[in-house]
């Protein structure tokens, strides 16, 4: 079963992280099309949310193609963005641990190795080379 975690301190709306969480996992895999989330009322006891705020992430989810409700039956993944090959993602992993390694090393802070990758995946994208 997926289970959701929650930042209190990123700054994000819970009901965006949800919809990230559910994005990234469909992407990486973890998630694939007809796998069932959790209901509203079991993700909400455990992170301690309204419940609203779980439909809304839900409802976010039917509007970009995702997931849906089936009645009575709780909602399931029904879209996939495109996975990563399992290779690859093994491949990608491993270098990018010893890279965030390296940085800790170097004494980054973890929001100075957040806002690095995101400054250099921009200029990567403004660039064209991503």
């Amino acid at each position: 079963m997926f289970v959701f975690r929650l930042d209190p301190s990123s700054g994000v709306p819970t009901y965006l992280q949800l919809v990230d969480q559910v994005r990234r996992a469909t992407l990486l895999g973890y998630l694939r099309e007809g796998d069932r989330l959790p209901t509203v009322r079991e993700v909400a006891a455990a992170l301690v949310v309204n419940p609203n705020t779980v439909a809304k992430a839900y409802r976010e989810l039917d509007h970009a193609g995702l997931a849906s409700a089936r009645g009575g039956q709780g909602t399931f993944v029904t879209g996939s963005i495109g996975e990563v090959p399992t290779a690859t993602y093994a491949q990608l992993s491993r270098r990018l641990r010893e890279w965030l390694r390296a940085a800790r090393d170097a004494g980054l802070a973890p929001e100075q190795v957040h806002a690095l990758v995101t400054a250099t995946l921009d200029d990567e994208l403004r660039t064209g080379a991503a």
